[in-house]
């Protein structure tokens, strides 16, 4: 167990090495001078120069990519001259909404997917079957921001029931919390929950057709124990993973959602940064959507682990 983990986390590690030479190999070439963006067109060549030296922006680009490593892995993101803060502090301000927006979404995207992909494999070419169908193609073609605005004029604007802006932090209160996110968590959980549920269907028939299926049926086992015990319990796998890789998509994957719904997340913040061309809030926001990624990622890889002994063994034969 311990070897796997050994070479999944050094699998993430390379990985977000390479990201984070390409991320700021790219930024550092694109077209603009940071100290220009930061003192205006009228700063005199003088200016200028003091302020790319104290960046150290006229430093060979690996002594510039050296200290910024440096930097990322003491959690020291730089400055956005933007906002004139700290680039981690902008993250912390904002990570909570992205975050509980992202949680409750998958939550809710998981159960639909689970129950109704479940019962639709079950029930395969049955009415079920047909409405997961219809499901399925809506979520994976109806665009989310069109969704969005369909919820803002009709639940919120028309019968009220949730505001249509803004985010109230839990601390002033639960239920102004979980109305403030509702509304964008169920638009994200409908873009998510049609892969899902296509996974999920696929993996309960291939499982529902295994041998152990029929040796359980022949011992007399109640349906629910055949399908829910065993065939649900042997679908897990695929769906774990699909999960895993959509809940760390929508980290910084919610820029059109926080957009629509006015919230001051993550996603939004990237939005700006690249309209403001904040060099050093962009790259310590990539860095950080990446790192997040990754770990979810590995997180996952560990979790299907444990579900399923045999990826372990194959993994540390290799």
């Amino acid at each position: 167990m311990l070897n796997y983990i050994y070479k999944r986390t050094s699998h993430a590690l390379q990985v977000l090495f390479f990201v984070s030479l390409i991320t700021f190999a790219v930024l550092l070439w694109i077209p603009g001078d940071p100290a220009q963006l930061m003192l205006g067109a009228d700063a005199t060549p003088e200016r200028l120069q003091t302020l790319r030296t104290a960046l150290g922006l006229d430093r060979p680009w690996y002594a510039q990519y050296w200290e910024w490593l440096k930097g990322f892995v003491q959690l020291d993101l730089g400055k956005s001259y933007l906002f004139g803060q700290e680039v981690s502090t902008l993250i912390a301000q904002r990570l909570p909404v992205t975050m509980s927006i992202a949680v409750f979404s998958m939550l809710m995207a998981s159960v639909v997917a689970l129950i109704l992909g479940a019962l639709a494999a079950i029930k395969k070419d049955g009415l079920i079957d047909y409405f997961s169908t219809v499901i399925i193609q809506l979520a994976s073609s109806v665009p989310s921001f069109w969704i969005g605005m369909i919820f803002i004029v009709y639940f919120g604007i028309r019968w009220q029931w949730f505001p249509v802006a803004g985010y109230v932090p839990p601390q002033q209160g639960i239920g102004p919390y979980l109305a403030s996110i509702a509304l964008p968590s169920i638009v994200l959980a409908i873009g998510e929950v049609g892969m899902l549920l296509r996974t999920v269907r696929t993996a309960m028939l291939d499982a529902i057709n295994q041998d152990f299926m029929d040796m359980a049926r022949v011992k007399g086992l109640s349906s629910f124990t055949i399908y829910f015990k065993y065939a649900l319990r042997s679908a897990m796998i695929a769906p774990l993973n699909v999960a895993g890789l959509q809940f760390a998509k929508l980290i910084g994957g919610t820029v059109v959602v926080e957009s629509v719904f006015s919230l001051p997340g993550i996603g939004r913040l990237i939005l700006v940064a690249v309209e403001q061309r904040d060099v050093f809030l962009l790259q310590g926001l990539v860095m950080f959507v990446t790192t997040l990624v990754i770990l979810i990622a590995l997180l996952v890889d560990i979790a299907v682990m444990f579900i399923n002994p045999r990826i372990r063994v194959e993994m540390e034969g290799e």
